[in-house]
C-alpha cells in the first residue's frame, strides 16, 4: 500500500477515535451512530455497555429500496433522521448521544440531526 494511502487511513480512523473516545452510549441513552458513503448514508442507535444495535435504517434498507429515498440526498437525510427518530420512540428512547464519526457536522449530517431533533429526540 502507498505511504499516502496508509497516512490517509490512519488520519480517518483518528478522527473516529477522537470523536468516540468522548462519548459512549448506554441502554438509557444510547449512541446514535452517522455514517455515510459516496452512494447512502446510515444510522443506528448504539447501547455500547451491552455491546448491541438497538436499531437502525439506512437508505439501503428494505422500506426505502424503492423510495426515493434509496440514495444519499438532503431529502433522505431528513427521512433517515426522522425514521431513526420513530425507532427510538417505539423503544422508548427519548434522548441520545450523537456520534458523527469522522464526518463534520455539515450537509447531510446535520440535515439527519435536525430532523431527528425535529421529531422528538434530544441530543
Amino acid at each position: 500500500m502507498d505511504h499516502s494511502l496508509k497516512r490517509r487511513k490512519r488520519a480517518r480512523l483518528g478522527r473516529v477515535m477522537r470523536v468516540r473516545g468522548q462519548i459512549r452510549g448506554t441502554a438509557l441513552k444510547p449512541r446514535l451512530s452517522v455514517y455515510k458513503s459516496n452512494s447512502h448514508i446510515y444510522a443506528q442507535l448504539i447501547d455500547d455497555d451491552n455491546q448491541i444495535t438497538i436499531g437502525g435504517i439506512g437508505t439501503l434498507s428494505k422500506q426505502n429500496q424503492k423510495t426515493e429515498h434509496n440514495r444519499k440526498s438532503s431529502d433522505a437525510a431528513r427521512h433517515i433522521g426522522t425514521e431513526i427518530a420513530q425507532i427510538a420512540k417505539q423503544k422508548n428512547i427519548l434522548t441520545v448521544v450523537f456520534d458523527r464519526g469522522r464526518f463534520k457536522f455539515h450537509g447531510t449530517i446535520a440535515v439527519l440531526a435536525n430532523a431527528a431533533r425535529e421529531a422528538g429526540l434530544q441530543f
